[in-house]
């Protein structure tokens, strides 16, 4: 049982700007509503909930937009208003214990329990942009911080960048200026030269359907369940080593463990699915660009900075029949497209109308997501956040021992971080239909 303890709106500590800010074609192609996670930490620790909240207070004063609000300006694109309204900490406790919650892979109960609740019936305009849930445990044994942060202010790392600042002002430390976010979002304005090329964007487009079907409908309303997979440092490298047999022919250097991993998630769903041969099949996903644009944008760059990008078209039969190697080489040549000619074409034509009217629904209370093509069975959409810090976050009583999503995605992902340990072992969050589960877990070990 949950209850909730105290609720309190924090607003920034100093007056902040109040201003308008409009956001990037990226941020309006990004899914609409919050994106919770879930940090788990095993401390005995207890009086901390007002030094948080005070530290929350000191770093909106860096991080102001997010105290304010979406609006909708008259051209139908969404702004920020900075408006300083403050964003919603929750104290909460639960009867549960640590243990309760197994390894604490998402769930139905880690969603309803574990992460903040929000009301998308009220207005727009008045729903703040940042939930935070501190949960204690039973017993004072640990507790959870869910964090849902709204998808048009950042990408996964600004968001990851915000938590581990507030940590570090939460423990008395002063962020270095490399720390403060970077709010100008105009350096991703679209360059509409004659000079700019432009690309076919197969990422834009319709991902293949299963065979004998028109529509991906009845996969779509398939549930799904997560699964946590740990891959040892010695499981990582055999799938490395396994990845890189076959003679370098089209590569230049081997394959990394992104590319490994994904090949082997991609081979092994395709075996649990039992596809036909001849099914079209493909992997989805999307890429930090900060380093790939020219000029690249500041590490500390807060707001969307993803290009998606899709596998060249393959079938099921030769994923699973061929190297491993075949389908590591389809992984790469999607993320190598990512040029800067290629994202900035991509930043051209990927926010459509469709978008703009998905919106105008949003703020009318008439849906809460932007439209997407379905990249489940018999495609998969892999995210890699084994690039980000997501341990780091020390409030002055330890690191966190889990870091997570706070919900079970609706079609079948695998989100890939590294393990706390950092020993280099690797955790797959596997999102997966349930009919295809135990499945895909057998063949997932099977050889490794």
């Amino acid at each position: 049982m949950l209850t909730i303890v105290a609720s309190h709106c924090v607003v920034p500590n100093k007056e902040t700007p109040k201003t308008r800010l409009g956001l990037s074609d990226n941020d309006h192609t990004a899914r609409l509503g919050h994106t919770p996670t879930i940090q788990i930490y095993k401390t005995k620790h207890n009086n901390i909930t007002e030094r948080m909240r005070d530290s929350l207070a000191k770093i909106l004063v860096y991080y102001y937009p997010v105290a304010g609000r979406l609006c909708l300006a008259e051209t139908g694109r969404i702004e920020l208003d900075c408006n300083a309204k403050g964003v919603i900490f929750v104290e909460a406790e639960t009867t549960k214990s640590m243990g309760d919650y197994g390894d604490f892979s998402p769930s139905e109960s880690i969603k309803m329990e574990l992460a903040p609740q929000i009301d998308y019936t009220q207005p727009i305009e008045e729903l703040p942009l940042l939930f935070v849930q501190l949960t204690r445990f039973r017993g004072g044994e640990g507790f959870a911080i869910g964090v849902a942060q709204s998808h048009a202010l950042c990408d996964g790392l600004g968001g990851i960048q915000l938590i581990n600042a507030w940590a570090k002002v939460t423990r008395g430390e002063t962020l270095e200026p490399h720390e403060m976010p970077f709010l100008d979002r105009t350096m991703l304005k679209p360059q509409h030269s004659p000079s700019t090329p432009c690309f076919h964007h197969p990422e834009l487009k319709p991902l293949p359907l299963k065979l004998g079907t028109s529509d991906s409908v009845a996969e779509q309303n398939k549930k799904t369940v997560t699964e946590l997979l740990k891959l040892t440092p010695e499981q990582v490298e055999k799938l490395k080593k396994e990845a890189n047999e076959q003679p370098m022919k089209e590569r230049l250097r081997p394959y990394s463990r992104f590319e490994a991993i994904s090949a082997h998630i991609w081979r092994c769903a395709s075996k649990a699915r039992e596809l036909d041969e001849k099914q079209p099949t493909v992997v989805k996903f999307n890429a930090d660009i900060r380093n790939r644009l020219i000029p690249p944008l500041p590490r500390n760059y807060y707001g969307n900075a993803l290009a998606a990008t899709v596998t060249p078209k393959c079938y099921a039969g030769e994923i699973i029949s061929k190297p491993l190697s075949f389908a590591a080489h389809k992984i790469r040549e999607a993320s190598e497209v990512l040029s800067n000619e290629y994202i900035r074409s991509q930043l051209k034509v990927a926010l459509k109308q469709e978008h703009l009217d998905c919106i105008k629904a949003f703020f009318l209370g008439q849906g809460e997501r932007t439209p997407s093509h379905f990249a489940g069975n018999p495609n998969i959409h892999i995210t890699s956040w084994m690039s980000m810090p997501v341990y780091e976050a020390d409030f002055g009583w330890g690191k966190p021992i889990y870091f997570g999503l706070g919900y079970v995605s609706s079609h079948d992902r695998a989100v890939i971080l590294l393990g706390p340990e950092g020993d280099g072992s690797v955790i797959v969050s596997m999102h997966f239909q349930i009919a295809h589960m135990q499945a895909f877990k057998k063949f997932f070990y099977e050889h490794i």
